[in-house]
Formats: C-alpha cells, structure tokens, sequence
C-alpha cells in the first residue's frame, strides 16, 4: 500500500472524531500558563548557529507530563 500526501491529515482527523485522549489533552489543559516558567529554564545562550536547534521547551515538558 503506497501512502498519498494526504494520508497524515486524513489520519489526525479520523483520531479526532473517535476522541483521541491526546486531542483531548491538549484541548483541556491550557500549556500558556507554563511558558514564563518553561522560559526560565533556558539560561545558557548558544555561542554559535552551528548544531542542531534545541527542542521546543513546550514540547519537551508535554512529553514529560505524558
């Protein structure tokens, strides 16, 4: 079976309508009221553009909640 281009969307949206917990999550909890702290966690700036970009801090701490 060969994947189309819009097999990812239609996907999200077939686990939308059976209620997926994680939609549900995320709908429920409001992740803004973390960002000031989540902010606070970074204190080392980078010295140069050269690497990989560090992760999103909101998305590390949604993983950790899970």
């Amino acid at each position: 079976m060969q994947l189309s281009f819009f097999d990812l969307g239609n996907r999200y949206d077939q686990l939308s309508k059976l209620k997926d917990p994680l939609v549900e999550l995320n709908r429920v909890i409001d992740w803004n009221l973390f960002a000031d702290f989540l902010r606070e966690t970074t204190t080392k700036a980078r010295k140069s553009a050269a690497g990989r970009k560090p992760f999103d801090r909101a998305m590390l701490f949604k993983m950790l909640v899970l």
